[in-house]
């Protein structure tokens, strides 16, 4: 019996997928907050996750899948120093979305996805 495969098509090509995807982590992880549309937010949220956890482990290995996969020098050394420090004690769940209403064009569901702030979690 087949299986079926994980994750949404988002009604693009599969390399349109990954280069969208490329490209909304990098920036998710420089500005730690982005608008999207709900479905584009919850594949973000899987492949945020993936790249925190990366960050975390921390050795040369982990460093350059991270480097193959993000496409700013800038933001993987953010991601191993500043944001690896601040979740080092966390088992998963860096990330919240929060559903923010419809898009004015098309009524898209729109989201804002964004760190969660463990500083401010403590307090």
């Amino acid at each position: 019996m087949p299986q079926g495969k994980s994750g949404s098509k988002l009604g693009i090509t599969t390399s349109h997928k990954k280069a969208m995807l490329r490209n909304m982590v990098t920036s998710f992880l420089k500005y730690e907050k982005i608008k999207t549309t709900d479905a584009k937010a919850k594949e973000l949220k899987k492949v945020a996750e993936k790249m925190i956890t990366l960050g975390k482990r921390g050795n040369l290995h982990a460093r350059r899948q991270a480097l193959s996969y993000v496409r700013d020098r800038k933001v993987v050394e953010k991601l191993f120093t500043d944001l690896s420090a601040r979740y080092h004690d966390r088992n998963g769940g860096y990330t919240r979305t929060v559903k923010i209403g419809n898009r004015a064009g098309d009524n898209a569901p729109i989201s804002v996805i964004e760190l969660i702030d463990i500083v401010s979690r403590k307090t």
